[in-house]
């Protein structure tokens, strides 16, 4: 029960971090350090909503880490989907202003798409992995 316990507030903390580490660059998340040239677009909300929530399923349910790297590149693109197309110094350097609105920002919504993905496929194979302990493993159905 206490591991269980832990293991729910340690997710909890996790998404959160998720939430600071997604929404306060990418200035969905208001704040005084970060700034948007453009304003948040409406699917940018759920869209941090949703990564916020499948990263802390991922972390709450207790299953061998075998899709950490799904997790990791599914929150770094929702990153790069709902930041400021033009705020994005990579994105500026390569593409330039008009690039970034008229090819990077039509793109992000498919980025998002994309990252939630990988993150919903993260959680269903933790979730479906969830009966293993080591290299046995058990899995239900």
């Amino acid at each position: 029960m206490r591991s269980r316990n832990y293991r729910y507030a340690r997710a909890a903390a996790l998404g959160l971090l998720t939430l600071l580490v997604v929404g306060v660059p990418t200035d969905i998340v208001a704040n005084p350090w970060f700034g948007r040239e453009i304003p948040v677009r409406w699917w940018e909300y759920p869209v941090l909503a949703a990564t916020v929530l499948l990263t802390t399923a991922w972390f709450a349910i207790q299953a061998p880490r075998r899709a950490e790297g799904r997790v990791a590149s599914g929150v770094l693109l929702a990153v790069f989907a709902v930041g400021c197309p033009v705020c994005n110094k990579i994105v500026l350097a390569a593409i330039g202003t008009s690039g970034a609105l008229g090819l990077w920002a039509p793109v992000q919504p498919v980025l998002a798409l994309v990252s939630l993905a990988l993150l919903a496929l993260a959680v269903g194979v933790r979730w479906r992995l969830r009966g293993c302990v080591g290299e046995e493993c058990v899995t239900p159905g």
